[in-house]
């Protein structure tokens, strides 16, 4: 039973990182990205000497990474003390999977602005998706005591915790995010992806069949259901939830890891590879 557990803790640490992720801004890209100064200019891009307005600031957040990145590094080169600029390069270089220097840019701004929530959402994430969720705790926790009833500082604690090991924290503070947010399913995905990877897969199973039924899913909470029941054996069912959401070349990807993984058949693929094609 614990090696089970532990190789199932394995196999559901990337999806727990994605289905948490997916509840707030942006996802890592699999390979390093190109310098962000590299970008080209977006059209209605202010000059280098003048600040963009609102409405440039706000089209900016339909673009690219690679095209935010650029753009809020601009500003900040133009005013150092632009808090909302230095918010959106970190979440800009975590969507490029640049997650260090994500941190570095949201412990820019929290050294100028230490309550700003959003750089300490920021600080956070990055921390969670690095791997070093030890390091997300504290932050995490300063914005839960700012905005009290957001589940999303909750969420983010949970993985965190998982993270660094300290289980019973981690499900309390799941809970708390379920209960603040009941409508919303990526706070119950994420609640149910740590009871798999604690060994749990029927109450898993249980619980993001739930997350699924809500209006809120999205492709990340049926596709951990998917995989939560093929880890179960269950690999005809999990095949047609895949097919809902999923190009043929990724599922079939997806059920050889998952006959890999129960014993079907010899490993091809990790699971890191086949999250990135899906």
């Amino acid at each position: 039973m614990c090696r089970k557990r532990a190789l199932l803790a394995t196999v559901l640490a990337p999806a727990l990182v994605s289905s948490l992720l997916l509840a707030v801004p942006a996802q890592a890209a699999d390979k390093p990205a190109p310098a962000a100064a590299t970008a080209p200019a977006p059209a209605g891009t202010p000059p280098a000497s003048r600040k963009a307005s609102p409405a440039q600031r706000a089209e900016m957040q339909r673009a690219d990474p690679l095209m935010r990145a650029a753009f809020w590094s601009n500003e900040l080169d133009l005013d150092g003390r632009d808090l909302e600029a230095g918010v959106g390069l970190s979440q800009a270089l975590r969507a490029l999977g640049r997650y260090d220097e994500a941190a570095d840019a949201a412990s820019r701004v929290l050294i100028a602005a230490p309550d700003n929530y959003d750089a300490l959402m920021e600080l956070a994430r990055a921390n969670v998706a690095r791997g070093q969720g030890f390091y997300a705790i504290d932050p995490a926790r300063r914005a839960a005591a700012l905005q009290p009833r957001d589940w999303r500082p909750q969420s983010l604690l949970g993985v965190a915790y998982e993270q660094a090991k300290r289980d019973d924290e981690a499900v309390a503070a799941h809970r708390q995010a379920v209960a603040l947010a009941p409508t919303e399913a990526a706070p119950l995905a994420n609640l149910a992806m740590h009871m798999a990877s604690s060994g749990d897969l029927p109450g898993a199973e249980a619980t993001l069949r739930k997350a699924a039924a809500l209006p809120t899913a999205t492709i990340q909470v049926r596709q951990n259901l998917a995989l939560v029941v093929g880890l179960q054996g269950r690999l005809d069912e999990a095949e047609r939830l895949a097919r809902q959401d999923l190009p043929p070349e990724s599922v079939d990807n997806n059920l050889a890891w998952l006959r890999a993984a129960t014993g079907q058949a010899s490993p091809t693929r990790s699971w890191d590879a086949l999250k990135a094609g899906s």
